[in-house]
């Protein structure tokens, strides 16, 4: 006989397994014994990153769809491999949930997870399960670049300019549509499905890497406001962002946004999983308008002065202090 948690386990293998057969690839051996087999491939270099999704703070139980928390919590983590110019590999699940929620509700969370894992190519590798009294979800991705190739934040010089992708602050101005506290009835919005379904760039993010195109890079998480800091603190540089040149959520889609509340969101508005990355100059004729459909936009130049500063539509300047996601914050 089965223990409970037996159980589970065989469900969540059962719920995310892979086309692909066991011991391929560099994950030698996965799901089903007491530790994962990794063997990195000759010529590339691994990459590990980690991250929480948590009931109260990240999502609600009651409000949020099952299977957009399987998808999201997944799609967090592989966001931090696209900033690097990586390929997710294989993940590991640490999942704590209340006896209540181990059936409709679990199936429902592994559906999202496991078109995540087959979308993202990321297979589980294993984990852990326990009880607790609200929902806790950590994962850890491994994935692989080629060695000496990863962008890292830690790359940007005076006069690189500065791009991001997508249109910002849409994540945000979606879980603000949607409303919390009832039940998700417009999935098909596009800002609304962004907030609940990011798409991490990983092509545009392998593509900047293997073109060597990007001299800095990160993913947007937080909110341009404070992920830009910490790529500037990493460089040693500053910025200048032009306020008028960063993609808004469009006007048509956000009736009763003013345009200062509009780049307030682009600033501000965390989860939107965008890429923001620096390029020389000489280089950035190279970069199409579009990658596969997402716009790519110049915001801003990389500065000497160490100072993170917008430039208003009068021409004036004004810095720019970090408004978005902080778990820290009071």
């Amino acid at each position: 006989m089965y223990s409970l948690e037996d159980r589970l386990i065989r469900k969540i293998g059962k719920a995310t397994k892979s086309a692909k057969p066991q011991g391929s690839g560099s994950l030698r051996l996965g799901l089903g014994d007491d530790a994962a087999l990794w063997t990195p491939r000759p010529g590339y270099e691994t990459i590990f990153t980690c991250d929480w999704f948590l009931e109260g703070s990240h999502f609600l139980r009651d409000t949020d769809p099952p299977d957009s928390v399987g998808w999201k919590c997944l799609a967090r983590a592989v966001s931090d491999a696209a900033a690097m110019g990586g390929q997710p590999k294989c993940f590991l699940l640490g999942l704590a949930l209340p006896l209540s929620h181990t059936g409709r509700w679990l199936a429902r969370f592994l559906a999202g997870l496991g078109r995540a894992a087959r979308r993202f190519d990321c297979r589980l590798a294993g984990g852990d399960t326990t009880r607790r009294d609200r929902i806790l979800i950590h994962i850890a991705v491994l994935g692989e670049v080629r060695s000496g190739g990863a962008v890292l934040r830690s790359g940007a010089k005076a006069g690189d300019l500065i791009f991001v992708s997508g249109r910002l602050g849409e994540a945000e101005f979606g879980l603000r549509s949607l409303g919390r506290g009832r039940t998700p009835n417009r999935r098909t919005i596009p800002s609304v499905r962004k907030h609940l379904y990011p798409a991490p760039r990983l092509a545009l993010g392998r593509w900047l890497a293997e073109k060597r195109m990007a001299t800095s890079m990160m993913d947007l998480s937080d909110g341009l406001s404070s992920d830009l800091p910490r790529l500037c603190a990493a460089s040693g540089v500053g910025a200048l962002i032009d306020a008028g040149k960063i993609p808004l959520v469009k006007a048509a889609q956000s009736r009763g946004l003013t345009a200062s509340s509009r780049l307030a969101l682009a600033l501000n508005g965390g989860d939107d999983y965008e890429l923001l990355f620096t390029v020389r100059p000489g280089q950035a004729r190279r970069l199409p308008p579009r990658f596969e459909g997402t716009p790519i936009s110049c915001v801003g130049v990389i500065t000497r002065k160490r100072a993170i500063e917008v430039l208003r539509a009068d021409g004036g300047k004004k810095n720019l202090l970090p408004g978005g996601w902080d778990p820290f914050r009071r």
